[in-house]
């Protein structure tokens, strides 16, 4: 596409609200409870801080730059700064091809959650046998995951104004808002258990108080590459968003202070999602409830919670899913944004007709992730340990591989390669100020490669 012909987020607030969307994602929701909890809280908190003003604020500017300076897509940007390096816009889409087949197949899960709660039928969630009887159905995950694929198709359809802008202004504040009632309804709770009596309130001061009885070097070194991991894949670095929205920016707008409003929202929700999540896990299972992630947490743990909870557990139910929800689809509307500007100029065609290529590709590999767990089941040895199946299998490659080594690769490209300044440059065009030239030079050249590389040696299960 010429620059003349490509469209633009209409001003700064459609932008961060769209790219914040991007941020807030699944990830938030039951990563970030986890690793805050297993980390003990509070020091995690401030280590997570001190990476998001720092590493995560670099590689995001960065990101967001390259795309306005080039005013390509992420297959192409890359290529622009420097032809020899062109090959890492490649591995850049690959990594949103991979992760929306199966981030469509959760987002069709979350949709029967909402319609179970929906119709006051939460403690039958609240089975643990449930969740494992829904996924392995050959039909319902299918249709779900199908209805996932064109909300997020319909929005991308109408293009970045009309639909991925439009929707972010209505879905991100009605998102922000159900994260902080639940997580003030959370502070309210109290449970008796026995003879001890827990509270929401006694929750935070768990979640938020660091402990440091068995700190060392060597858990001091675990949580930041824990905050660190969590961070990455929080801001939607190295999966191409942040390169396909930096087109979409205006010239005028100022960079810096956009990323500054994505990060706040990213962090916000974050740690609400901790409170509305490891407080009541604290009060109605206790410390040792605290400890379970992922799909396990969200489509297994919460029911039984809400379920405790009583008649209002339905309403907060409801409220939960509904929110997930829409984490879920301004995540994946991002995914597929990268995925089609990206079919634009790689096949020369129109948005309308990359969306329903995309939407096809999405929809028969979905359809493969859902049958992952019935027909097409089957069990592999995960480098982290477990076993997994094909959802897995690509969750590992895109997020624990692929996107390590895109981001890697960017920070030699902009550091060692094109030089900090070509961003700097792009991100001050306008007569803004940047401070920490310096720093962000020694983020980009020394300190990001070498976290990232760590991170991605940890995250290949390749030390301890």
């Amino acid at each position: 596409m010429k620059e003349k012909q490509r469209s633009t987020f209409t001003g700064s607030v459609g932008f961060v609200l769209a790219a914040a969307g991007s941020a807030v994602g699944l990830g938030n929701i039951w990563r970030f409870p986890y690793f805050a909890a297993k980390n003990d809280g509070g020091l995690f908190l401030a280590i997570y801080l001190i990476l998001a003003v720092t590493f995560g604020f670099a590689l995001l500017m960065t990101e967001v730059a390259l795309g306005r300076k080039t005013k390509a897509s992420p297959l192409k940007a890359y290529g622009i700064i420097n032809k020899n390096w062109k090959w890492i816009g490649y591995f850049a889409v690959i990594v949103p091809f991979l992760i929306m087949p199966y981030y469509c197949a959760i987002g069709g899960w979350l949709i029967k959650y909402c319609l179970v709660f929906l119709t006051g039928q939460g403690e039958i969630a609240a089975d643990s046998q449930f969740f494992g009887g829904f996924i392995t159905d050959t039909v319902e995950p299918l249709v779900l995951m199908a209805l996932f694929v064109f909300l997020t198709s319909f929005i991308i359809y109408r293009g970045i104004d009309k639909g991925i802008e439009k929707s972010s202004k209505l879905f991100m504040p009605i998102l922000l808002l159900l994260v902080i009632g639940i997580a003030a309804f959370s502070l309210t709770l109290e449970f008796t258990d026995g003879n001890v009596t827990r509270t929401g309130l006694e929750g935070l001061a768990v979640y938020c108080i660091p402990e440091f009885n068995d700190l060392s070097v060597g858990r001091l070194f675990s949580i930041t590459l824990d905050a660190m991991g969590q961070l990455f894949f929080s801001i939607s670095v190295a999966m191409g968003i942040m390169v396909a929205y930096g087109s979409y920016f205006r010239d005028k707008g100022n960079i810096a202070k956009s990323v500054i409003h994505i990060e706040f929202f990213d962090t916000l929700v974050a740690f609400l999602a901790g409170v509305m999540i490891i407080l009541p896990l604290y009060v109605f299972m206790g410390r040792e409830g605290m400890s379970a992630s992922g799909p396990s947490l969200l489509f297994v743990t919460m029911p039984k919670i809400f379920t405790v909870m009583g008649p209002v557990g339905t309403v907060v139910g409801i409220v939960f899913f509904v929110m997930a929800f829409f984490a879920a689809l301004t995540s994946c509307v991002s995914i597929m944004e990268a995925i089609v500007s990206s079919f634009m100029e790689g096949f020369k065609i129109s948005r309308n007709h990359a969306t329903i290529l995309e939407g096809a590709v999405a929809l028969i590999l979905g359809a493969v992730v859902c049958l992952g767990y019935n027909l097409f089941y089957f069990e592999v040895s995960m480098p982290g340990g477990g076993t997994g199946q094909i959802l897995d299998i690509m969750d590992y490659v895109s997020n624990n591989v692929l996107m390590p080594v895109v981001a890697i690769s960017t920070c030699l490209l902009i550091g060692w390669v094109a030089s900090p300044k070509t961003i700097i440059a792009e991100a001050t065009k306008n007569g803004e100020k940047f401070y920490g030239k310096g720093l962000y030079a020694l983020l980009m050249r020394f300190i990001a490669p070498v976290l990232l590389t760590v991170l991605l040696i940890n995250s290949m299960g390749l030390v301890g």
